[in-house]
């Protein structure tokens, strides 16, 4: 009997040093995270909105971690290799990943081979606010267009960045929301499918209201519809989608990951650092600055993921449906 309990209370003391062992180490590799450089590796070319987002956390979280960044821009193949480099960098939480809602759209589609199994999403700090946008020439106001679009079915034309993109997807719930029977374009840059607009080739085009400032003040394109429910304080003239009764409020989405086998540790020490440059007030002067400030845009790593996991259903359905 003695020999019985005198086993049972090795093992458990046993566990007791594993564990509080295990608790140590993941202490530590919190306390000294980080140990070297960081590495932003940027699912877009330079200039965009996500590298524009990357370009103003560098800093920051370079002060923040007492540490120096290094931004790579990976655009090609709609940010898949960002994604890839990231799910097999070492899980040590030194290499993250800036990514919009590409990176969901494009996995809904079928050429994005990393999922939510290989990456770990950090945090969600955007959420741009999705517009149909046009040449003021040719449709002065939403009504204008959407009478037109009504009354010559099938002929008026969408331009996109390409067929798995955040644009393409409001576009399809656009359509399936309204019932209006468009077409849709896929181009490889953004500043084409402003072109086409421009030069009249093309109807309209979906992109966030953060990249068409440039263009309202010249008075070159101008936004006729906002994704919102409430119409923007900046642009109280601009009708929401919620207003004409269709509930589509998407945007595009910007956010952080990780090697899915970072430890849990570093990843919250991320989160938290993330989280405190959001918070600053030089973060939210940017937002406001640029238009981003009009939806909450933080979600913390549980949360995103559920959102990523969501937003994944409803673009497989949409593009299975058309």
């Amino acid at each position: 009997m003695f020999m019985k309990h005198s086993l049972v209370a090795a093992s458990s003391l046993g566990l007791v040093l594993m564990w509080n062992a295990s608790a140590t180490l993941a202490s530590d590799a919190d306390a000294e995270y980080p140990t070297k450089p960081l590495q932003f590796l940027v699912a877009a070319g330079a200039g965009g909105g996500t590298d524009n987002f990357a370009r103003t956390v560098k800093p920051m979280l370079e002060e923040a971690l007492d540490t120096n960044v290094t931004i790579i821009n990976l655009p090609a193949a709609s940010g898949a290799l960002a994604h890839q480099r990231t799910a097999s960098s070492s899980p040590d939480g030194h290499t993250l990943d800036f990514a919009s809602s590409t990176f969901v759209t494009s996995l809904a589609a079928g050429q994005n081979p990393i999922g939510l199994d290989e990456l770990t999403p950090v945090a969600r700090m955007q959420s741009d606010v999705m517009t149909l946008i046009v040449d003021p020439e040719k449709y002065p106001d939403f009504e204008s267009f959407l009478k037109h679009a009504k009354e010559n079915p099938g002929e008026v034309i969408i331009g996109g960045t390409h067929a798995a993109s955040p644009d393409r997807m409001a576009f399809l719930a656009f359509r399936d929301a309204t019932g209006l029977d468009m077409n849709f374009i896929p181009y490889d840059q953004e500043g084409s499918v402003s072109a086409n607009v421009m030069g009249g080739n093309i109807d309209g085009m979906f992109g966030e209201i953060s990249s068409t400032l440039g263009y309202m003040e010249s008075g070159e394109m101008m936004p006729i519809l906002v994704f919102a429910e409430e119409r923007l304080g900046n642009f109280p003239d601009i009708p929401t989608t919620v207003e004409h009764g269709w509930d589509l409020t998407d945007g595009n989405e910007r956010g952080v990951f990780v090697n899915a086998d970072t430890p849990p540790e570093i990843v919250s020490k991320i989160e938290s650092s993330l989280k405190n440059v959001y918070d600053s007030d030089a973060y939210q002067e940017y937002e406001e600055r640029v238009n981003l400030h009009y939806r909450e845009g933080w979600l913390g790593s549980e949360a995103y993921r559920q959102k990523l996991e969501d937003n994944y259903e409803l673009y497989k359905r949409l593009l299975e449906e058309n």
